[in-house]
């Protein structure tokens, strides 16, 4: 059986004259951990709402698993979760009555919920606040029910899109930990984010995304060893490919007239 996760295929999206993305094509792998990266507005959040169902391509294809997600919705979600960047919860139910809701969605045997819930709460020190109502948790308790009740049913593919903007450092050490275990043992995990410095340490490929396009796409090893400088970091690549350094030039130029004041 391919052991391809992720197929994008010519994937296309416009909004009348505005091209958001561009004929994308890209194979992600079973168990791999892959950084989708690209600075605000370059396409990452298009494309993860196309691979989920929630964004209807204008060309090209999605598949999950070998399944169209958009010719076989129902088929292809059984195999995925999908953490946004802004969760949109249950305001009135508690954590542990909306992790009860998504098993039950999912047909998930009573013991098994319970044992995985347990187990997940505890992950990410949620065990105490678990009966609160959901309303009354800050963003970043929010942003870790949501990434429960996505592994809650053992997806065989996850997204997350910018899954550690509101974590605090311990939460995104517990989750970068966690997505590395669950790969090493076949989960495969897309996750889009602009800070670098997690995709460095966590991904085993890296795909870079800029205006809608696809410009560099690697291991962090085969992304340095295009640059001009082997012991290049991730953000210095990034810099250099979606014209960071230009702005980069400025910021330095305004603080060092700051200084010299």
């Amino acid at each position: 059986m391919e052991n391809k996760s992720i197929k994008l295929t010519n994937l296309t999206k416009s909004y009348r004259r505005h091209v958001a993305v561009k004929d994308l094509s890209l194979e992600v792998k079973q168990g791999e951990l892959f950084g989708f990266l690209g600075p605000n507005g370059a396409g990452k959040t298009t494309t993860i709402k196309m691979l989920t169902g929630l964004l209807e391509p204008t060309g090209g294809t999605a598949e999950i698993k070998g399944i169209d997600i958009w010719k076989s919705p129902i088929d292809a979600k059984k195999n995925i979760a999908y953490v946004p960047d802004q969760p949109n919860l249950y305001p009135k139910l508690t954590g542990w009555d909306y992790l009860e809701f998504v098993a039950s969605v999912f047909r998930i045997p009573k013991d098994r919920f319970q044992s995985k819930a347990d187990e997940l709460l505890q992950i990410f020190s949620l065990t105490d606040q678990a009966n609160d109502l959901i309303e009354s948790y800050s963003h970043g308790m929010k942003q870790k029910i949501a990434i429960c009740g996505a592994l809650i049913h053992e997806p065989d593919v996850l997204f997350l899109d910018e899954p550690t903007v509101g974590l605090d450092p311990k939460s995104a050490r517990s989750l970068k930990n966690l997505l590395r275990e669950l790969c090493d043992n076949g989960m495969t995990a897309f996750l889009s984010t602009h800070i670098l410095e997690i995709a460095e340490q966590m991904c085993d490929r890296v795909g870079i995304i800029f205006e809608g396009d696809i410009i560099a796409l690697g291991t962090m090893d085969e992304l340095r060893s295009s640059g001009e400088n082997a012991d290049q970091s991730l953000e210095d690549i990034f810099l250099e490919l979606t014209g960071g350094e230009d702005q980069q030039a400025i910021i330095s130029e305004i603080s060092d007239n700051g200084d010299a004041k």
